[in-house]
């Protein structure tokens, strides 16, 4: 069986995500093709994947750190006509018998090429606060529901308001593949683009006598998994719901310090999980490190997906 794997090029995690789908797929004897692009293409390179990239798509940089609605009518609206068309030919070219992907864009071109569609993302509606969001979301989570074979939802919270209808909850997903433990870590930090005071955190816990590993930072080298590091770590500091996932399947405690819409709502959902605790200044992290949440290591999803995508 031929199964087309995209992911969504806003941050790696997401390319990380479908890679671990990418991989269970081909361990029961699939072939992948691989596309996608953004932050997450060097995971893909690491790992040995020659994905296509289509034209990028970037509407958290548009909306909220740019122009607003103006950049994203200007920028990301026509950006994303041509992603849609790029998915389309790609996947017209290469006929595979599903599709599965995190990717909106892909979703739509699906149809299209009259491929059987399989979507896996967390995002929804209840996540957003702001009401352009979660408008957004809203119509994409409705027309991904319809047109989907199915709509796999991976979340490590207990089910709740915000959960969409019409979704399997499956457990998170986490590229589980061999790499090396990077430095020697105790205390873990993930920044994303947005996240500017997690910086500061990182010094005040320093300063507490904590041994602090940046993702990113002056001392990080790049490797194909997070797993390895993040199953050494005693903590784990995050803004957002990628590193969320891969902690939950490393069953290290996490600390969530949302700073996007999205971010914000994921937190308020995992910190009703064991496991995660939300915080919102560096005062706090550095409080909450000396007596975390309790650890709770949680099943890897992507077998699951990989299993129902093929039968």
């Amino acid at each position: 069986m031929h199964v087309a794997v995209a992911h969504y090029p806003e941050g790696a995690g997401h390319a990380t995500r479908m890679l671990a789908v990418a991989r269970e797929l081909e361990a029961r004897g699939a072939r992948v093709s691989l596309a996608g692009g953004g932050p997450g293409e060097r995971f893909a390179d690491l790992l040995g994947y020659d994905e296509y990239v289509p034209t990028r798509v970037d509407f958290i940089g548009d909306y909220q750190d740019g122009g607003g609605l103006r950049d994203v009518l200007t920028g990301s609206l026509p950006d994303s006509a041509r992603r849609v068309r790029d998915f389309y030919r790609w996947l017209s070219r290469t006929d595979p018998d599903a599709l599965v992907t995190d990717d909106m864009f892909a979703a739509m071109a699906a149809p299209l090429a009259r491929v059987p569609l399989y979507v896996s993302t967390h995002n929804a509606p209840g996540l957003y606060d702001d009401l352009a969001e979660r408008a957004g979301a809203w119509g994409l989570t409705a027309y991904q529901v319809a047109a989907a074979r199915e709509f796999l939802f991976p979340v490590v919270w207990p089910p709740a308001d915000a959960d969409p209808t019409g979704v399997t909850r499956i457990p998170p997903l986490a590229l589980d593949v061999d790499a090396p433990v990077v430095g020697d870590p105790d205390v873990v930090m993930v920044p994303s683009t947005y996240s500017t005071e997690l910086g500061t955190a990182a010094d005040r816990l320093r300063e507490a006598g904590r041994n602090v590993t940046v993702v990113g930072g002056d001392d990080w080298e790049p490797v194909a998994s997070m797993l390895p590091t993040l199953r050494a770590a005693n903590l784990v500091v995050c803004p957002g719901y990628s590193t969320v996932m891969e902690a939950a399947v490393a069953g290290t405690p996490v600390l969530v310090y949302p700073f996007t819409s999205e971010q914000r709502g994921v937190a308020r959902l995992a910190s009703r999980a064991r496991g995660f605790r939300t915080v919102t200044s560096p005062d706090e992290v550095v409080a909450a490190a000396e007596n975390p949440p309790e650890a709770q290591e949680y099943e890897n999803g992507a077998g699951v997906v990989a299993e129902r995508v093929l039968s």
